[in-house]
């Protein structure tokens, strides 16, 4: 059993102290004191003495301000880069290569114009092990589980389209699809809804919680989107300026399941108003 050694003081996290260790022991995603730098220069330590922890199962999501490595931590979690200090853990091993159990959305859906939507979904099962081996003798199989995924977030019968032939909001949706198509057990999101309109995103909101809550995978939530953090976390990461690290760990102890109109009552805009807060203290 592995308690993370932490920083914070418990009023500082939201968390009591009962609910703090709780949450420590035996995490799914584990990030201590870890340090990365693009070159020996100071100003290009991207961050420093980052230390953070989620449990299986958990919705976290991370904010902060602009350039403060919120994407490098995405790259060190999912083994894209690797620190010069420090270690992290995903599912009890370390993280010395690039991580097979991870899906990643990006704010760009990057879907390949010339191959059908069904087909884009399919794309990482021709590259993650073991589907990689199963695909051509389980090819329907498949094919029936990413038509499932599309008609989960409202893209019945969009399989045979064209990404050009799909709106910005549907191939968000199928770019989502994509990432969970192999089954992954932890979701990395990075801003994957920061280029869309407002009842767009908030449509999405609705669809990443519907999947989250039936799915039950583990999810990293990067944005700027204060009130999208809210309603979608189970805990906020409030990061410094670069060099990066954790200043703040917020609790969101809002009842689920949440609908939108939560986001216009006193309890929801009190926690986004206190991570607004957080973030100008880190820019001063």
């Amino acid at each position: 059993m592995y308690l993370q050694r932490t920083t914070f003081h418990p009023k500082q996290t939201g968390l009591s102290t009962e609910e703090s260790v709780k949450i420590c022991v035996n995490p799914f995603v584990e990030i201590e004191n870890v340090t990365l730098s693009y070159s020996e220069e100071i100003r290009d330590t991207a961050v420093q003495e980052l230390s953070m922890s989620i449990s299986e199962g958990e919705f976290c999501a991370v904010v902060g301000p602009s350039g403060c490595g919120k994407s490098t931590l995405m790259k060190l979690v999912t083994g894209l880069l690797f620190p010069q200090t420090g270690e992290i853990r995903v599912n009890g091993r370390k993280v010395n290569s690039a991580l097979k159990i991870a899906g990643m959305a990006f704010q760009n859906p990057v879907m390949l114009p010339w191959r059908k939507t069904l087909e884009n979904l399919l794309l990482p099962l021709e590259i993650v092990s073991p589907h990689r081996e199963r695909l051509r003798r389980e090819k329907q199989t498949y094919v029936k589980q990413a038509q499932e995924l599309l008609k989960t977030v409202g893209l019945e019968g969009c399989g045979d389209q064209y990404p050009w032939e799909l709106s910005g909001g549907m191939q968000q949706r199928a770019s989502l699809c994509r990432a969970l198509i192999h089954e992954p057990k932890l979701l990395m999101l990075d801003e994957p809804f920061a280029a869309l309109d407002s009842f767009t995103r908030e449509e999405l909101w609705c669809v990443m919680r519907d999947l989250w809550q039936k799915k039950g995978f583990t999810v990293i939530l990067v944005t700027h989107d204060l009130p999208e953090a809210v309603f979608l976390a189970d805990r906020i990461f409030v990061m410094s300026s670069r060099p990066g690290r954790i200043l703040v760990e917020r609790k969101v102890d809002l009842p689920r399941p949440r609908e939108l109109d939560l986001c216009f009552t006193p309890e929801f805009t009190s926690i986004v108003h206190e991570l607004r807060g957080h973030i100008s203290e880190a820019r001063a």
